[in-house]
């Protein structure tokens, strides 16, 4: 059963969302989701290209009030 995770990426700064987001996957099973929500715009194309690399999927990305999210499917070979 997959479960959804939220990681709190506020203030930080690249590449540090990507290394958090990275670090946190490989700590949960293929299938499971993370919500990363960033207050860095980078995130929306970082995260991403990384998730592009490493086998996970983008299920969606959404930015308003300053903050910008990434949920991504982990994928059979987390990073």
């Amino acid at each position: 059963m997959s479960r959804r995770h939220v990681l709190d990426c506020h203030r930080l700064l690249c590449p540090l969302p990507v290394i958090r987001v990275q670090d946190r996957v490989a700590q949960l099973a293929p299938g499971d989701e993370l919500e990363a929500v960033c207050t860095d715009p980078g995130a929306l194309n970082d995260i991403p290209a990384w998730c592009r690399l490493n086998g996970h999927q983008v299920l969606e990305t959404r930015e308003g009030d300053g903050e910008y999210v990434v949920v991504l499917r982990v994928g059979s070979d987390p990073a």
